[in-house]
């Protein structure tokens, strides 16, 4: 099933990117360019890269410079993610270019990818929420709490995975077809975001 492949993909994404911990570590991805192992592993990287952007630009003490800089990165870095699932959504579109949908079948709320997307972000989520909850300078409530919270997150792990395993077995079998939209994000286009467009040159 794919969400095990993935969860296993984004765990060494994950554990790659912290032996180095360092969000301008160049990537080095070991599957073939041309595989979804190789796009799987991409997408968790670059949330990886996210996520310890957004834990900088949140320090107290970062100067307006700096966070608008951070910032803008940080914009940069989501077109990139949401590119890259795009090219994910392609795979599968490819993939099942031959099954001929059923004729009561229908779409899904949310495309594979999409729902690949928060099974990456739930890795990152279980990673770093398993560091706070082994931490030996916290006390017994963090602690605790962090278990807690570790638990429920594990359970969301195993639910999203059976779903989107479902999911793509549905569109393999013609119960449920793909209808892609992309994202268009219209603050990142300087045609439609008005502050751009407006601006006098």
């Amino acid at each position: 099933m794919i969400s095990a492949i993935a969860n296993k993909i984004f765990q060494r994404a994950i554990e790659d990117y912290h032996r180095h911990d360092d969000i301008d570590h160049p990537i080095e991805n070991p599957y073939n360019s041309l595989s979804l192992e190789h796009l799987l592993y991409l997408k968790c990287w670059i949330d990886t890269v996210q996520w310890h952007m957004e834990d900088v630009v949140r320090n107290p003490d970062i100067t307006p410079e700096e966070g608008l800089n951070w910032k803008r990165r940080i914009d940069k870095q989501n077109q990139i993610r949401t590119d890259t699932v795009e090219y994910i959504d392609s795979y599968y579109l490819q993939e099942y270019s031959d099954v001929r949908a059923k004729e009561h079948a229908h779409i899904n709320t949310e495309s594979p990818a999409w729902a690949i997307d928060r099974l990456s972000i739930l890795a990152l989520k279980i990673y770093h929420m398993n560091l706070e909850a082994n931490r030996i300078d916290a006390d017994q409530a963090h602690i605790a709490s962090c278990k807690s919270k570790l638990d429920v997150l594990l359970e969301q792990r195993k639910d999203l995975s059976q779903s989107i395993d479902e999911l793509l077995t549905d569109i393999a079998a013609g119960n449920k077809y793909m209808k892609v939209y992309k994202q268009m994000k219209m603050y990142n286009d300087p045609s439609l975001n008005p502050v751009l467009y407006k601006k006098t040159p």
